[in-house]
């Protein structure tokens, strides 16, 4: 089960995986603060100091000292911002790689190569599961039909449910405790022991008839209906011995009692004595109405004995097994088609979660290439910044000298300092075009969305091949198979 859409999953948490953490700013080249320049190079003072010294000369072309160190402290920066800018690139270039549309792309393929057949597979092992399920229906259905013919039946079976089956002991339990205590009263009167050895003396007869009667009810009994002669026979004497068991018990428990009520010793070979002698002598009216209740629990669980499962014996076990057998074989239906469909709405989820990143990360790559441009932009404002400051820290200079010096001051005083380009070139790899790249996303959205639509019909079709099972075994009516 955990290699479901192997493909599939890999693309799926693939695009899911962050790319990167950068936040767009334009803060990336610091403004050069003039006056901190002024300040540590000490123009001011350095002007005056040269200016009275008339220094640089009048006839002087080039920069002098100071002059030099303030255009090599701009070109410093403006080296150290295209080393900044150059690392953008790279950070850009990084981070449009992490985008990977060419690898999603080809997991997209892979994807719509296997994830069909994957669930095909996962719909054939239903098949193969299923297969068994319903060879074991129609034999159970066989074997219902067979035994139908043989005894001659035309109706079904009555199978007791476990509620019912639960009734059913319950009523037993019941009237095993209430003869107990009834008849623990009656025998109470004749027991050295008082009304414990009465409830112990009428538990054993309560067993004994109660017991006898489910018995012989339940194994015995029940073969009156049978087809066979013979069980007819084992019927019948099952009838008979439980008419004669149930008559002799109660009459013995009868007399047991009036026995017991005048004699303390030998009250036993008393009973036995009149049961031959006269079985009906019973001379007390309490005795006979003991006689009365002991028979008719037996009569009940007698009854209950005989409609605890269906009267015809094995019949019920035979539509038990069917039952099992149909259910096992529903069940496991219902669980492969619930299954799929789990399976079906977690790959079309994925699908739609991997079709939404895709355009969100082409966001991101056009968000990406934007903020490239918008650096290349801003250095070159920066450049224009470097000049102009540049040209401030000279004029700083140039007039604390001119203010301190006698002799004329050099014409290129007058002359503005013009800073040399950098232009921001970066050899980048071969990049998606915005446009080409929707286009991609759009076809590679069409084949998932295409994808999604064949697993549709793969589930249905899956659905019909379950249901082929019943054409090719088809389920029987009244245990009677039918011909495909």
């Amino acid at each position: 089960m955990a290699a479901r859409f192997e493909a599939l999953n890999r693309l799926w948490e693939s695009v899911r995986e962050t790319n990167h953490d950068f936040r767009a700013t334009t803060d990336i080249f610091p403004t050069l603060d003039v006056e901190k320049v002024s300040r540590t190079l000490e123009l001011p003072e350095r002007g005056t100091e040269n200016g009275a010294a008339n220094r640089p000369t009048k006839s002087a072309r080039a920069l002098d000292e100071m002059e030099q160190r303030v255009v090599a402290k701009v070109e410093e920066e403006k080296k150290a911002s295209y080393q900044l800018l150059e690392d953008q690139f790279h950070t850009f270039s990084d981070r449009l790689n992490n985008l990977d549309f060419e690898s999603q792309f080809g997991m997209i393929r892979q994807a719509n190569a296997t994830s069909v057949s994957d669930f095909k597979a996962e719909a054939e092992g239903g098949v193969d599961q299923l297969h068994g399920l319903r060879r074991d229906l129609t034999v159970a259905e066989d074997e219902m039909a067979k035994f139908k013919q043989k005894h001659g039946l035309d109706r079904a079976a009555k199978v007791t449910s476990g509620a019912m089956w639960s009734l059913k002991v319950s009523l037993i339990v019941f009237l095993l405790l209430l003869e107990t205590v009834l008849n623990g009263t009656f025998l109470a009167k004749g027991s050295e022991q008082g009304l414990l050895g009465g409830v112990t003396e009428a538990f054993t007869f309560a067993v004994l008839n109660i017991g006898s009667a489910l018995l012989l009810a339940y194994f015995c009994v029940r073969f009156l209906v049978h087809r066979s002669l013979f069980l007819k026979l084992v019927g019948s004497a099952g009838l008979i011995s439980y008419i004669g068991i149930a008559v002799f018990i109660n009459l013995a428990l009868a007399h047991y009692r009036e026995a017991a009520a005048t004699i303390l010793t030998g009250a036993s070979k008393e009973v036995m004595d009149n049961l031959w002698a006269s079985p009906l002598g019973l001379n007390d009216l309490s005795s006979w109405t003991l006689f009365g209740l002991g028979l008719l629990f037996s009569v009940v669980a007698f009854i209950d004995g005989c409609l605890m499962t269906d009267p015809y014996p094995g019949f019920a076990g035979v539509q038990k097994r069917l039952n099992a057998a149909r259910a096992a074989y529903v069940d496991q239906r219902a669980e492969l088609i619930e299954d799929l469909r789990d399976v079906r709405d977690q790959h079309n989820k994925k699908v739609e979660v991997i079709i939404q990143e895709l355009n969100a990360r082409r966001l991101e790559a056009r968000a990406i290439i934007q903020h490239r441009a918008r650096c290349i932009d801003l250095f070159m404002e920066h450049q224009n910044q470097l000049e102009r400051a540049a040209n401030q820290l000279l004029t700083i200079y140039r007039e604390t000298n001119r203010a301190a010096r006698k002799e004329p001051e050099p014409k290129y005083f007058s002359t503005a300092y013009k800073m040399e380009r950098l232009k921001a070139i970066h050899q980048f790899a071969e990049e998606w075009n915005d446009d080409e790249l929707a286009e991609r996303i759009k076809t590679a959205t069409a084949q998932l969305s295409d994808q999604m639509l064949k697993i549709a019909a793969e589930f249905e079709g899956a659905i019909d091949r379950y249901r082929q099972l019943d054409i090719i075994f088809p389920e029987g009516v009244n245990g009677q198979a039918q011909a495909a």
